[in-house]
């Protein structure tokens, strides 16, 4: 109940689009989410790295996405952390998205 009050008033625009997390128990997503129309602008996984989901690959995932979300003109997003604690996998990608260029 908390996580859907919560989750309710974060939402994502053209002109500030939505930052969203997803950890799983191997891998690390991030997606950058226009809400009003509906669309992903740019994704970022560590599906495809060696060494699965841990810290190192969620800076390297939250690198990517701030470079591809720079590449696409987006430069102020809404930080959605998905309900997951801000420790660990969640801020190493934040803090690393915040290193690449994006502001939230």
């Amino acid at each position: 109940m908390k996580k859907k009050k919560k989750l309710k008033k974060i939402f994502g625009s053209s002109e500030r689009p939505r930052l969203a997390i997803f950890r799983s128990a191997c891998h690390v997503y991030a997606q950058i989410i226009d809400d009003i129309a509906g669309k992903t602008l740019a994704s970022a996984s560590s599906l495809k790295m060696k060494n699965g989901g841990g810290i190192e690959a969620a800076k390297k995932v939250g690198k990517e996405i701030a470079e591809k979300a720079i590449s696409k003109g987006i430069k102020t997003v809404v930080f959605d952390r998905g309900g997951f604690q801000y420790v660990g996998r969640v801020k190493n990608m934040a803090d690393a998205a915040r290193e690449g260029g994006l502001v939230f």
